[in-house]
């Protein structure tokens, strides 16, 4: 059954018997059969058929709960019973806010090198959609804000704190000065992530409490295409230190310390708060409140 499972899973993601056939890599007409095989088993009609997919029926919303639930469980099963025998082993889907995927990168490196049989992957997710995938068991855990909204019912481990910087073109009249207030960035444009974005809503506030009105020309999900903005002399952009100095290294761009620095945020890993958890998975949360991971350095 956690083949048919799965197969319903994928289908009510898509929305389309095509694509989720697709993501599993599977025939249409097997990924069909596996559904009608798994509405016989449970006695109920799960999906709204016409000549395209129609939705799930009511039945069809409780079994994709269920459906979630237990083959999150066989997962972390398996990875128990290999972990008994092989240490530590397995894969964590870590869901991270765009701001810390450098970050990300460092701190599952030093992870995996000290258990090698763990694999990572990382996926980029706005922070409301990070609490969203680990409710709907498509992420182990997430690296996001800690304080700055809502989080729900989580557990959670201190990383580092988020602080910014100016990032501008090294012909901008910025590049040369040792640092600037907030207020000599009024009617600069700007390059900033999009609204959806923590970090943006963040950026928002601080222009708010300076008493700064924001004027954006360029707004993106993503940072790349933000620095590849700045680059081009047009704008100037503010971005947490870290990912700044790491993508800025090497190009023609200044960064740029801010006057009266804003209170820092605190970017941390979340984890569902469910038990059991795996040994990976608590290994990780372990690891990461007891700071040796810090930086991702192996120390």
């Amino acid at each position: 059954m956690l083949d048919k499972l799965e197969m319903f899973i994928a289908l009510a993601k898509e929305s389309h018997f095509g694509r989720a056939a697709e993501r599993l890599n599977i025939a249409q007409p097997t990924l069909s059969a596996g559904i009608k095989h798994l509405e016989e088993q449970l006695g109920v009609q799960l999906v709204h058929r016409g000549s395209r997919f129609g939705g799930l029926t009511p039945e069809g919303q409780t079994t994709l709960v269920w459906a979630k639930r237990i083959t999150c469980d066989a997962r972390q099963l398996r990875d128990e019973m290999r972990s008994s025998h092989q240490g530590l082993s397995g894969e964590v889907r870590l869901a991270v806010i765009p701001t810390a995927q450098t970050w990300a990168g460092r701190f599952c490196s030093v992870f995996a090198k000290r258990h090698p049989n763990v694999r990572f992957t990382i996926l980029s997710r706005n922070s409301r959609e990070i609490l969203q995938m680990l409710e709907d068991f498509e992420a182990d855990a997430g690296i996001s804000y800690l304080a700055n909204e809502p989080l729900g019912r989580v557990e959670t481990a201190e990383l580092y704190e988020e602080s910014y910087l100016l990032v501008c073109a090294g012909t901008s009249p910025f590049a040369k000065k040792a640092s600037i207030a907030w207020s000599d960035l009024e009617d600069q444009p700007l390059a900033l992530l999009t609204p959806d974005m923590q970090n943006r809503r963040i950026i928002n506030q601080l222009f708010e409490e300076f008493g700064v009105p924001l004027a954006t020309c360029i707004e993106s999900n993503s940072i790349i295409a933000l620095v590849s903005s700045v680059a081009s002399g047009h704008c100037i952009t503010v971005l947490p230190a870290d990912i700044a100095k790491f993508l800025c290294v090497g190009k023609d761009l200044a960064l740029i310390p801010l006057e009266s620095p804003a209170q820092q945020q605190t970017v941390g890993l979340i984890m569902p708060h469910r038990v059991p958890r795996t040994p990976v998975l608590s290994a990780l949360l372990k690891e990461a409140r007891s700071g040796s991971l810090a930086w991702g350095t192996d120390s």
